[in-house]
C-alpha cells in the first residue's frame, strides 16, 4: 500500500527521537495523525509537498504519533490484563474497567490530541491563512 502526502517522513520522525518502528506501522500512525490534523485544519495542508510542510506541523504530527502509540500500548496492556484495574489478595477481589471508564480513557486521549493540535498550530499561517481558524482574520494585517 502506498502512502502519499505525508507531513512527516519516517526519517524525520526518527531524527526527532521517535521510537524505532517498521515502515508500515509508521505509515499507518502517520496517516491517522495526518487525518486528525486535516480535520482540525479543514484540509488547508492537503496536497502539500513534505518539504513545504511548516515545522510546527511536523512537530505536531510527531507528538500526535507519540500520543497514539502510548495510548495503543496502554490499551493493549489493559486488554492483556483482562481490564483488571486492581487486585486484593487479602480475601481476593479484582476490579475491572467498566464501559464508562473505557469511554473516559478514549475521550481523555482525544482531548489530549486536540490540545496538541491547538498548541502547535494556533496562529500558524500557511498560504496566507491561519491553519486553525479561531474567528480572527489575518488577511488584512
Amino acid at each position: 500500500m502506498e502512502f502519499e502526502g505525508q507531513y512527516l517522513t519516517k526519517k524525520e520522525y526518527t531524527d526527532l527521537g521517535g521510537s524505532q518502528i517498521e515502515e508500515t506501522p509508521f505509515n499507518i500512525l502517520e496517516f491517522e495523525a495526518r487525518r486528525r490534523i486535516d480535520i482540525r485544519t479543514q484540509n488547508r495542508l492537503k496536497g502539500t509537498e513534505t518539504t513545504d510542510v511548516p515545522q510546527e506541523v511536523k512537530l505536531c504530527e510527531f507528538n500526535i504519533i507519540e500520543n497514539i502509540r502510548a495510548f495503543n500500548t496502554s490499551k493493549k496492556d489493559a486488554q492483556l490484563s483482562g481490564n483488571v484495574t486492581s487486585v486484593n489478595t487479602d480475601g481476593y477481589s479484582e476490579s475491572y474497567l467498566n464501559a464508562t471508564q473505557i469511554k473516559d480513557l478514549f475521550n481523555s486521549n482525544e482531548d489530549a490530541i486536540k490540545k496538541i493540535i491547538y498548541t502547535y498550530l494556533v496562529e500558524v499561517e500557511f498560504n496566507d491563512k491561519y491553519l486553525i481558524f479561531d474567528g480572527r482574520d489575518n488577511v488584512n494585517k
